[in-house]
C-alpha cells in the first residue's frame, strides 16, 4: 500500500504526528532500523525512471525560467548520480548506531548508578534548495539517529522532491519505521511556519545562500545549526612542489565547481609565483577557469583586476581570484579576514609551514596537500551529511550521524535520598568509573 505523501492536516498536525513518529523511533533497535534503510534503498531502486523524470520536468522549467549554472548543475539529478545516492542509504547501514551508546558509567555510591547515554535529537527542520538529493541522505541519516524529519526543498526542485519523499515514505510502509517521520513541505509560506514550531521542532538546517541563513537566524527561537557561503582558499606556499600544486589547485577549482567546498580565492606566495604561478594559470585556463587577480598577479599573468568584492564572493563557478602574499602569516590573515569558516588548504613540503597553517585558521576543516574536495561526510566515511557546519561550537564541518544525537544523564538508585549525602554524619560519593 502507498503511503501518502502529505495528509490534509495542518502544519502543526503534520509536525505533531512527525514527533509521535520519532518518539516510536527512538525506542527502535539498530536492526529494526537498518531493515528500513534498506527498505528506502529498494523503494528508490524501484522508483528511479519516476524520479530521474520528474528531475527532468524540473531541469526543463528551471531552465526556461533562466537558473543560473551553478544552481543547475546542483538541482540535476541524473541516474547515475541516483544510484549513487542509493549506495549512499546503503553505506549508513553499516554504521554503527549512535543512539543508545554509554559516554560515562560511574558508581555515585554504593547501588547509585549514573549512566550518560546517547539519544536523538527529536525532529529536524531541514531546508534546501536546488539539491533535490539532499532529501535522500537528510532523511537515511535522520532514521539512522532516531530522528524524524520536516523536509523543505527548494521550488525549483519541488517535483523531484515529491518523488524522493513518496518513495521513501512508500519504503517505510511496511516497516517498524513508520512514514510520518518524513515529511515534504512545498510552499514558502511552510517554511515561515516551520520557524515557528518549536514545541515541535528541535533543530533547523538551513542549506542556502548567506541571506537566507540569516534570515532562518533571525526568524526562530529554534535552534540552528548550517553554514551560508563557502568562500574556500587554498594557499601555495613558498615550499610548495609545482606537480602537487597544479593537480590540487585544478582539482579544488574544477572539479565540481558549483560545490560549496570548492576554491573561490588561490593565494601565491610571491617568491613561489615568479616561477610557478603561469604553469598554475595555464592548467586552470585549459579547464575554462576565468582568472581575475590583484595588481602583482596581473602583471605577472595577462588577466583582468579583480575587486575588493571579489575575496569575499562565492563564484560557484570556473572563475578563480589569485592574489599573491609575502608569507604564511599573510595569507592566514586574509583566510581569516574573508574566507567563510568552511574549509581551507595549504599545499608545503615545509612541514612548519604546514603546523602552523592547519593551527591557526579558523576554518572548520584545514588541509594539508590535497584538495577542499574532499571536505563532505560520503568521503569522511559518516555514509551521508545533512549539512556542513561552519559554526565554533559543534557540530563543525560535515555533519553525519554524531551531529544529529544529543544524550541523557539516567541515575538508578535503591531508595538512595539526597538527604542523607549533606550534613555532618552525611554519606560521601564513591564517585568510582565502572
Amino acid at each position: 500500500m502507498t503511503a501518502p505523501l502529505m495528509t490534509p492536516c495542518s502544519l502543526v498536525e503534520l509536525a505533531r504526528k512527525t514527533r509521535e513518529g520519532a518518539r516510536q523511533l527512538a525506542g527502535l533497535t539498530a536492526t529494526e532500523k537498518n531493515l528500513a534503510l534498506e527498505a528506502i534503498a529498494k523503494s528508490l531502486e524501484k522508483a528511479a525512471p519516476d524520479i530521474v523524470a520528474a528531475n527532468q520536468a524540473d531541469c526543463e522549467a528551471a531552465t526556461a525560467a533562466g537558473i543560473a549554472k551553478p544552481l543547475y548543475h546542483r538541482l540535476k539529478l541524473d541516474e547515475n548520480k541516483l544510484k549513487a545516492n542509493i549506495t549512499g542509504v546503503r553505506d549508513v547501514q553499516k554504521l554503527p548506531d549512535p543512539v543508545g551508546d554509554i559516554q560515562i558509567h560511574r558508581e555515585l555510591d554504593e547501588g547509585l548508578i549514573l549512566k550518560r547515554v546517547t539519544c536523538p535529537l527529536g525532529v529536524l527542520g531541514v531546508i534546501f534548495e536546488a539539491r533535490p538529493e539532499a532529501a535522500i541522505q537528510i532523511s537515511t541519516l535522520a532514521i539512522k539517529s532516531g530522528n524524524g524529519v520536516i523536509l523543505k526543498g527548494g521550488k525549483e526542485a519541488i517535483r523531484s522532491c515529491e518523488a524522493i519523499v513518496t518513495a521513501i515514505r512508500d519504503g517505510l510502509s511496511n516497516t517498524a519505521v513508520s512514514p510520518d517521520v518524513v515529511q515534504l513541505l512545498t510552499t514558502r509560506e511552510e517554511t515561515v511556519e516551520l520557524l515557528k514550531l518549536d514545541k515541535y521542532v528541535d533543530l533547523i538546517i538551513p542549506r542556502g545562500s548567506n541571506s537566507f541563513v540569516r534570515f532562518v537566524q533571525e526568524n526562530t527561537n529554534i535552534p540552528v545549526l548550517g553554514h551560508a557561503d563557502g568562500v574556500c582558499h587554498l594557499y601555495l606556499d613558498r615550499a610548495a612542489d609545482l606537480e602537487k600544486a597544479i593537480a590540487i589547485t585544478v582539482d579544488a577549482k574544477t572539479q565540481y565547481p558549483a560545490a560549496c567546498n570548492a576554491i573561490e580565492t588561490l593565494l601565491v606566495h610571491e617568491d613561489w609565483a615568479r616561477q610557478n604561478l603561469p604553469a598554475v594559470a595555464r592548467a586552470l585556463q585549459e579547464k575554462g577557469v576565468k582568472l581575475l587577480g590583484d595588481r602583482k598577479t596581473c602583471e605577472l599573468l595577462d588577466i583582468a583586476e579583480a575587486t575588493d568584492a571579489d575575496w569575499s564572493t562565492e563564484y560557484s563557478d570556473l572563475i578563480l581570484a589569485i592574489k599573491q602574499v609575502s608569507n604564511a602569516d599573510e595569507a592566514i590573515a586574509h583566510i581569516n579576514t574573508y574566507g567563510s569558516k568552511h574549509t581551507d588548504a595549504i599545499v608545503t613540503e615545509n612541514t612548519d609551514s604546514a603546523r602552523i597553517f592547519l593551527n591557526q585558521v579558523d576554518a572548520a576543516g584545514v588541509y594539508h596537500n590535497c584538495s577542499t574536495r574532499f571536505a563532505d561526510g560520503f568521503r569522511y566515511g559518516f555514509g551521508a551529511e545533512v549539512g556542513i557546519s561552519t559554526q565554533q561550537m559543534p557540530p563543525r564541518g560535515p555533519v553525519g550521524l554524531e551531529g544529529l544525537i544529543t544524550y541523557k544523564y539516567q541515575v538508578t538508585g535503591n531508595g538512595h535520598i539526597a538527604a542523607n549525602y549533606s550534613g555532618d554524619n552525611g554519606r560521601e560519593f564513591t564517585h568510582r568509573d565502572l
